[in-house]
């Protein structure tokens, strides 16, 4: 038997389908090896895609992958799927810039059939193609792979309602392994995790017949009940909530076991109506670590380098500290600690939006509602409406999918809900399903909601305990990571430095000048780009002499008007700087300010910030780099200013 890997010898994926068991047992071996190298190398979804090997090789021999459509739900766990559909020569590049993506891409293989990074879409997508798949009179099937913790989301229960009521030939795969990033919470968990085993199944229905054998008509009624052994034995398991939207349901059954797989999707395909198949798998299979503890192999950092080295800090500079979500989770913990009004949610992140530790002190004050970002909102505006000062922090791109309950059921209320969006802004290797690109054009929009953009931890502390004292809703966003800050060195090299030497008042609806510059420019930003401005101003006065202003503007709702009208009339030029859309963010709201105080005519604007496309996945620095949001790309900017004002 020849040594080569099978990944490399054969024509995948349709060299599958004549592997003994034997053969593809030694597949997912490879499979696993593979997955673990190229993962703790580059970062990415480990235990997610470990725990589907033998599904994706099952479902890889059920079906005809070049015809059959196959959904991944979120599409963290689909590294296998890539590595068995054409990809596995380039699976070193996964999550590399220009390399393979995260997620299921469309724009990558045709065998990815949608394109997925959000949770709780798969079935509602797979519907779709199945009712366009009888719409032309086709006869492929269509698959949805879902996860125990993206059905608790409402979008997904949407999706199986209106495919019961259709009755479309669809099969619905619900990978169970309670577990989504953290581990799963509310009744549906539970319930799914209900376990009768076959003895004790055997016992009950032992029970009823001998009773029914002793009433009156019994046996006609238990004739009934063992002609439907299935429903009967439904009524104990998961299958009765899911035979209640009308779907033919099948298992639990091992998801290890590709035999028992193969088996129930050929039978599955036979039926013509919807079918859910659930399977129980073990999040980080094969992999001791990440069994051990799946939330934090989850998603983990790359461990080598890119191939972009990281710059040098500059003299002066170093990172901020603790990061952003780690210092908002303690800045929380110290507000909560005098005020008990303070509520904190979030949706499935506890750990990623720093809110453990909370959790951990004040358990009767925290609810992890699962992926469920539209139920988190509007959960909130209800403990506000009673006098609460609920806190909920979901990452930017989530948040977007709760915008209608922030404008209906907290904005139009004017409550007092505070939206901490972490992740806002470029995010690195998740790419385009992930960056926080849009929040600050969505948001500014709705009428009541105070927008703030703390530069580094300590304005995001300052600015939390301000949101928490106003009496309507605020919306902060910050970034992922440390921010930057200037250190003394530095501080005592430059007098035109501004910057207070602790934390400061988060003035409502003010804005703070750090750098009093010694020319007719200034850099206006928001959020942490603010630092690197100033870092840019300081690097072109020592090539140019010329000293540009930095202002940061703390606010984007509402803007700090005096002192940026007042900015624009003692000013030749402004740059305005944001890690946002430029269509509709921050730079777009000093334009409107600007144009309505008719100061456009004599007074040159540049703006930078995130153009009008999807950015792709990288690192973060290098995702600067091409959109000239870092430091050289802002000093450029700031010296083509200072040639055109001269």
């Amino acid at each position: 038997m020849s040594d080569t890997p099978l990944l490399s010898r054969l024509d995948l994926p349709g060299d599958i389908k004549s592997l003994s068991l034997e053969q593809k047992q030694a597949l997912a071996q490879e499979l696993r090896s593979t997955i673990i190298r190229t993962v703790t190398a580059n970062g990415g979804h480990l235990a997610p895609s470990l725990g589907v090997v033998e599904l994706t090789l099952a479902l890889l021999s059920s079906f005809d992958a070049s015809r059959d459509s196959i959904v991944w739900d979120v599409g963290h766990q689909s590294y296998p799927w890539k590595l068995l559909t054409g990809r596995a020569e380039r699976f070193s590049t996964l999550r590399r810039y220009g390399g393979l993506s995260g997620f299921p891409n469309r724009n990558e293989s045709p065998y990815d059939s949608f394109g997925v990074g959000h949770a709780s879409t798969s079935i509602s997508a797979a519907l779709g193609m199945a009712a366009a798949r009888d719409l032309a009179g086709g006869k492929e099937h269509v698959v949805a792979v879902i996860g125990d913790g993206a059905l608790s989301g409402g979008m997904a229960f949407e999706a199986l309602n209106q495919a019961g009521g259709m009755g479309k030939r669809l099969i619905v795969i619900l990978n169970d392994n309670k577990m989504s990033i953290s581990e799963n919470t509310g009744a549906l968990s539970r319930f799914l995790s209900r376990n009768l085993s076959r003895g004790t199944v055997m016992n009950i229905k032992q029970h009823v017949a001998r009773v029914l054998s002793r009433l009156p008509g019994g046996d006609s009624v238990l004739d009934i009940i063992k002609k439907g052994e299935v429903s009967f034995k439904s009524f104990f398991t998961p299958g009765m909530l899911f035979e209640a939207f009308q779907f033919n349901y099948i298992g639990p059954i091992n998801g290890h076991d590709i035999e028992q797989l193969e088996k129930h999707l050929q039978a599955a395909k036979r039926l013509d109506m919807p079918v859910l198949l659930h399977i129980r798998t073990r999040k980080g299979k094969g992999y001791v670590p990440a069994e051990n503890d799946p939330s934090h192999f989850h998603g983990i950092s790359a461990s080598v380098p890119d191939e972009v080295p990281v710059p040098p800090q500059p003299n002066g500079w170093k990172p901020s500290g603790p990061g952003f979500s780690k210092a908002f989770g303690q800045a929380l913990c110290e507000l909560a600690e005098h005020d008990r009004r303070i509520f904190a949610i979030t949706a499935a992140m506890p750990e990623g939006t720093g809110l453990e530790p909370f959790h951990k002190r004040f358990p009767e004050r925290f609810a992890d509602v699962g992926i469920c970002e539209e139920h988190a909102v509007t959960f909130a505006a209800g403990l506000a409406a009673r006098g609460y000062r609920p806190v909920v922090a979901i990452y930017s791109t989530f948040m977007q999918r709760a915008y209608d309950q922030i404008i209906h059921d907290v904005c139009l209320q004017n409550l007092p809900v505070t939206l901490c969006l972490d992740r806002a802004g470029l995010v690195g290797e998740d790419g385009p399903t992930h960056h926080g690109a849009f929040d600050l054009s969505w948001l500014r929009t709705i009428p009541n909601l105070a927008i703030a953009a703390p530069r580094d931890e300590d304005s995001l502390r300052d600015a939390l305990k301000a949101a928490l004292s106003l009496n309507g809703p605020v919306a902060l966003r910050y970034p992922r990571g440390s921010g930057r800050r200037i250190d003394a060195a530095l501080y005592s090299r430059s007098s035109a430095l501004n910057l207070p030497s602790g934390p400061q008042p988060y003035e409502f609806g003010r804005g703070e000048l750090i750098l009093q510059g010694n020319s007719r420019i200034c850099i206006v930003a928001a959020g942490q780009r603010v630092l690197p401005c100033a870092e840019a101003a300081l690097s072109t006065a020592e090539k140019t002499g010329k000293l540009a202003s930095v202002f940061d503007a703390r606010w984007v709702k509402p803007l700090p008007e005096e002192q940026l009208l007042a900015l624009a009339e003692s000013h030749d030029a402004l740059l305005l700087v944001e890690e946002n859309s430029l269509m509709g963010g921050f730079s777009s709201a000093v334009l409107e300010l600007l144009a309505d105080h008719d100061m456009l005519g004599r007074l040159k604007v540049r703006r930078l910030g995130l153009p009008d496309r999807f950015i792709p996945h990288g690192p973060v620095r290098r995702l600067r780099d091409d959109v000239r949001l870092n430091v050289p790309g802002i000093a450029s900017a700031l010296e083509e200013l200072f040639s055109q004002t001269a």
